[in-house]
C-alpha cells in the first residue's frame, strides 16, 4: 500500500484536516470575539465572578411576573442592557434595581461576588429569609433599598464594613434581634432607616459617631431601654424617629446640640421626666411630637423660640402647670395638640393669632376661663371637650365673667315677687297652635336636612351597599383586605398603610361634595361622621380594567409611597362594579387654583415656586427611577399642595388601572390644556420624555404665570417664550411678581434664567433632547441649594422609604445609581 492506504482514506484524511484547521480558526476568532469572562455581541465584556453572582441571584428568585425572562442563556448580554435591572461599567456589576416587580424566593449570598455593586434596590417585593452576611464584602456600595420585604433575621453587622455605604433602608421587613453596634463603622451614612421591623434593645451608643447621619429612622420596632446620652453628638441629623417602641427613661439634654435637626418623633415610647430646656434651643425644628409617654412638669416659656415649628403634639402625657403665652408666637404653627394632660389655667388670648392653625386640641386638661373667640369660632366642640371649667365655645356654658362660667345669665325671683294670671281661651289657643306650629317647622327642617345628606351620600356611593370592614392587618407599605362583613350588597373596602381608619360605612356614609370631574371620573370630598376628610375619586363606570387585573394594580399602587406623591389609602369595590379610590385631602387643593386662582393680594414668591418645582422632580424621579411608572397625565391640575405648599402628584400609575380607550382620552385631554408632548399626537402612548414635557410646561407655568392652555399672538407657551427671549426680552418672559423678587436680589435672577433655560429643554421638540427626571431634579437642586435642602426635610407627616438625590457627586456614573 502507499501512504494513503486507500484513495478512500486519503480523502477523508484531507477532509478531516480542513475540519481541524477550520476549527482551529474558529477558536482564534472566538478567542477574539469572547476575552476571559464572556462578552456581549456589542462588545460589552461580563467579568466571570459577576456572571456567576448573577446567575446565582435570579436562581434564588422567584419571578412571578417574568420580569426576568431576559436573564438566561450564556450570560454574555448581562451588561448590554437585556437583562432588565442590571448596570455595569467595564463589565462589572454597579447596580441591580428591581422595585415593585412581584419578587419572591431570597437574596442569595453570591452578591458578595458583585464587587463593583454600589447600588442594591429591590424593595417593595416578597423576598424573604436571612439577608446575607456577604454584604459586608461589598465595598463599593453606596445605596441598599431592601424595604418593604419579608426579610427576617439579623441585621448583618458586617453592613458596617461598607465604608462608602450612604442609604441604609431595610425598614418594613421582619427582621428581629438587636441592632449592630458595629454599623457605626459605614462613616459615610446619611440615612438610616430600620423602621418598622422586630428589633428588640437598646439604641446602640455607638451610632451617635456617625458624622454625616442626617436621618434616623428606628420607629415602629421593639426598642427598649433609654436614649444614649451620647446621642447629642448627631450634630448634622435632619429627622429622627424613635416612635412605637419601649425606650424608657428622660430625654437627655444632650439632645439640643441638634442645630440642624427639623423633624423630632419621639411618641408613643415610655418616657419620663420633664421637657428639657435644651429641647427649645433646636430652632429649626418644624415638628415636635412626644405625644403618648409619661412626661410631666411646666411647657417652657421658651418654647416660644421655635419660629419655624409647625406641628407640636404633646398629647397624652402627665404635663401641668400653664399653656405659655409665648406659643402664640409661633406664627408658623398649622397642628398643636396638647389634650390628654393636667394641665390648669386659661388659654392664652395670644394663640388667637395663629393665623394658620388647622388643627388645635386642649381636651381633657383642666383648663378653664374663656375660649378665645377666634378659636371657638374656627374649632369645634371636641377641640374644648372635657374641660368642664372652660366656656364660650359652641356647647359649653355660656361665660358672665373672665374667669368662671355658669349656666343661667341671673338667679330666678322669688316665688312671692312672681305673678301669676290665667289665660283665657283665645290665648290658649294661639299658644297651643304656636306650639305644633314649632313642632310642625322642626320637621321640616329635620326632614330636609336628612333628604338633603341622603343625596349628597347617594351621590357618592350611586348604588353601592353596605360592607362593614375594619382596617387591615398587614405591615406598612403593604395592602390588606377588610373583607366583606354585614351588608346586603358584599362590597369590599382594602385599607393601605397610614391615613385615617374607618369603616364601609363610615365611607358610603359620608357627606359628599364634588371638587371635580375629569375623564377618569369624579373626586368629591368626603366628610366623616367624625369630622376627619378624605378625597374620594368614583371612576367612571366601564373605563377601568376587569377586576382581577383592576385588583392587581390597584394593590401595588397602594404600595407606592413618597413624600410627593399623593398616596393611595384605601379602594372600594362595591357589588356592582363600582370602584372607589381614596386618598389624602388636600385642602389647598391644585397648583392650578394656587397660581391662577388666588386673589390679587397674595402674591406666590420665588421661594414658593421653586419648592414647589424640585418637590415635583423628584416625585416624578421617584415614578420613573424607582416605581417605573410613567405618569402620562401631569398637569398643574393633578398637583396638589399641602400645608407647606410642598407638591404631591396626583393620580401617579392611575393609567395601570384603565382600559388603553380611557388613556388615550385622557392623552387627548392633556392636549386640549396644553400640556401634551407633540409625538403623542400620533403615538397615542405615553413615556417618560412626555411625563418630561409635561414637567417642563409646569416650570414655564411656575415663571411665567400663564397657563400653558392660553395662546398669546398666536403662539402656545414655549412659542412665545421663545419668541421673547429671541428678542432679547428675556425679563417679559418672568411672572411681575418675580420680577419684583429678582429687583432686590440679582441672585434671584440668574436662577430665574437658569430655570427657564431648563424648562425650555424640557419641552424640546426632540424626545431625545430632553433630560431624565433625575437631571432635571439635580440641575434644580445646583440652581437654588437651600430649597433643595429644605424641600428634602419639610415631608415630617409620613416618613418615606425613599431617599433624595446624593448632595454629593464624585464621579460621573454616581449622580445615575446613588440616591
Amino acid at each position: 500500500m502507499d501512504g494513503c492506504g486507500s484513495r478512500n482514506r486519503c480523502d477523508v484524511g484531507s477532509r478531516g484536516g480542513s475540519l481541524v484547521l477550520l476549527l482551529m480558526v474558529m477558536v482564534v476568532v472566538a478567542a477574539a470575539v469572547v476575552p476571559a469572562g464572556g462578552q456581549a455581541p456589542d462588545g460589552v465584556v461580563i467579568a466571570q465572578a459577576d456572571l456567576q453572582g448573577l446567575q446565582a441571584i435570579r436562581q434564588a428568585l422567584v419571578d412571578q411576573r417574568e420580569f426576568l425572562r431576559g436573564w438566561n442563556g450564556t450570560g454574555l448580554d448581562a451588561c448590554s442592557g437585556a437583562w432588565g435591572g442590571v448596570k455595569c461599567v467595564r463589565g462589572k456589576v454597579i447596580a441591580i434595581q428591581l422595585p415593585f416587580k412581584g419578587l419572591a424566593g431570597a437574596l442569595s449570598d453570591k452578591v458578595g461576588q458583585l464587587t463593583a455593586l454600589r447600588k442594591l434596590s429591590l424593595h417593595d417585593n416578597a423576598l424573604g429569609g436571612q439577608l446575607p452576611a456577604s454584604l459586608g464584602f461589598l465595598r463599593e456600595l453606596r445605596g441598599v433599598y431592601l424595604f418593604n420585604n419579608r426579610f427576617s433575621g439579623a441585621v448583618p453587622p458586617q453592613l458596617g464594613s461598607c465604608a462608602l455605604l450612604q442609604t441604609l433602608d431595610l425598614s418594613g421587613n421582619f427582621l428581629s434581634g438587636t441592632i449592630p453596634a458595629s454599623l457605626a463603622g459605614a462613616t459615610r451614612i446619611i440615612r438610616l432607616n430600620l423602621a418598622y421591623n422586630n428589633l428588640n434593645g437598646a439604641v446602640p451608643s455607638t451610632l451617635a459617631s456617625l458624622p454625616f447621619l442626617e436621618s434616623l429612622s428606628l420607629n415602629n420596632n421593639n426598642l427598649s431601654g433609654e436614649m444614649p446620652t451620647a446621642i447629642g453628638n448627631f450634630r448634622m441629623l435632619h429627622y429622627l424617629s424613635l416612635s412605637n417602641n419601649l425606650i424608657s427613661g428622660s430625654i437627655p439634654d444632650g439632645i439640643g446640640n441638634f442645630s440642624k435637626l427639623q423633624s423630632l418623633d419621639l411618641s408613643d415610647n415610655l418616657l419620663s421626666g420633664s421637657l428639657p430646656v435644651s429641647l427649645f434651643n433646636l430652632t429649626s425644628l418644624v415638628e415636635l411630637k412626644l405625644d403618648g409617654n409619661d412626661i410631666g412638669g411646666h411647657i417652657p416659656e421658651s418654647i416660644g423660640g421655635l419660629k419655624n415649628l409647625t406641628r407640636l403634639s404633646l398629647r397624652r402625657n402627665v404635663l401641668d402647670g400653664e399653656i405659655p403665652a409665648t406659643v402664640g408666637n409661633l406664627s408658623a404653627l398649622l397642628l398643636l395638640d396638647v389634650s390628654e394632660n393636667n394641665l390648669t389655667g386659661g388659654i392664652p388670648q395670644s394663640l388667637s393669632g395663629l393665623t394658620n392653625l388647622t388643627s388645635f386640641n386642649v381636651s381633657y386638661n383642666n383648663l378653664s376661663g374663656p375660649v378665645p373667640v377666634v378659636l371657638a369660632s374656627k374649632f369645634n366642640s371636641s377641640s374644648f371637650a372635657g374641660n368642664i371649667q372652660l366656656c364660650g365655645f359652641n356647647g359649653s356654658a355660656i361665660c358672665t365673667s373672665i374667669s368662671s362660667p355658669v349656666t343661667v345669665s341671673s338667679p330666678p325671683p322669688p316665688l312671692s315677687e312672681r305673678r301669676t294670671r290665667k289665660l283665657n281661651k283665645r290665648e290658649l289657643v294661639f299658644a297651643v297652635g304656636g306650639i305644633c306650629l314649632l313642632f310642625l317647622l322642626l320637621f321640616c327642617c329635620v326632614f330636609l336636612f336628612w333628604t338633603k345628606d341622603k343625596k349628597e351620600s347617594e351621590s357618592l356611593k350611586k348604588g353601592t351597599m353596605d360592607a362593614a370592614t375594619g382596617k387591615a392587618a398587614g405591615k406598612p407599605g403593604g395592602g390588606g383586605s377588610g373583607g366583606s362583613a354585614g351588608g346586603d350588597g358584599g362590597g369590599r373596602l382594602v385599607h393601605f398603610e397610614g391615613g385615617i381608619s374607618f369603616t364601609a360605612d363610615d365611607l358610603l356614609c359620608a357627606t359628599a361634595e364634588i371638587l371635580g370631574k375629569s375623564t377618569y371620573g369624579t373626586v368629591y370630598k368626603a366628610t366623616m361622621e367624625n369630622g376627619s376628610y378624605v378625597a374620594v375619586k368614583r371612576l367612571r363606570e366601564k373605563i377601568a380594567k376587569n377586576q382581577k387585573e383592576f385588583e392587581a394594580e390597584v394593590n401595588a399602587l397602594g404600595k407606592l409611597r413618597h413624600r410627593n406623591l399623593l398616596a393611595l389609602r384605601a379602594y372600594y369595590l362595591g357589588p356592582k362594579g363600582e370602584k372607589l379610590l381614596v386618598f389624602d385631602f388636600m385642602n389647598k387643593g391644585s397648583l392650578a387654583s394656587f397660581l391662577h386662582a388666588r386673589a390679587p393680594d397674595s402674591p406666590v414668591n420665588w421661594p414658593t415656586r421653586m419648592n414647589i418645582a424640585v418637590g415635583l422632580a423628584r416625585g416624578l424621579h421617584h415614578l420613573h427611577g424607582e416605581a417605573n411608572i410613567v405618569h402620562g397625565n401631569l398637569t398643574s391640575r393633578n398637583i396638589l399642595l399641602d400645608e407647606g405648599n410642598n407638591a404631591k402628584i396626583d393620580d401617579s400609575g392611575l393609567s395601570r388601572l384603565m382600559t388603553a380607550a380611557a388613556n388615550s382620552n385622557v392623552i387627548a385631554a392633556a392636549g386640549v390644556l396644553g400640556y401634551r408632548a407633540p409625538e403623542l399626537s400620533k403615538q397615542k402612548k405615553a413615556n417618560t420624555k412626555t411625563d418630561i414635557y409635561s414637567l417642563g410646561m409646569i416650570l414655564l407655568e411656575l415663571l411665567t404665570g400663564k397657563s400653558p392652555g392660553d395662546t398669546t399672538n398666536g403662539l402656545d407657551l414655549p412659542q412665545w417664550v421663545a419668541s421673547v427671549v429671541e428678542e432679547e426680552w428675556t425679563n417679559e418672559v418672568f411672572d411681575l411678581e418675580l420680577m419684583k423678587d429678582a429687583a432686590t436680589s440679582s441672585e434671584t435672577g440668574e436662577e430665574l434664567v437658569k430655570t427657564l433655560k431648563l424648562a425650555m429643554h424640557c419641552v424640546d421638540p426632540s424626545p431625545a433632547a430632553r433630560p431624565e427626571a433625575q437631571q432635571v431634579l439635580t440641575q434644580l437642586e445646583q440652581i437654588k441649594p437651600t430649597v433643595a435642602v429644605s424641600a428634602s426635610s419639610s415631608f415630617t407627616s409620613e416618613p418615606s422609604h425613599t431617599t433624595a438625590t446624593a448632595t454629593t457627586v464624585t464621579d460621573d456614573t454616581k449622580s445615575t445609581i446613588t440616591e
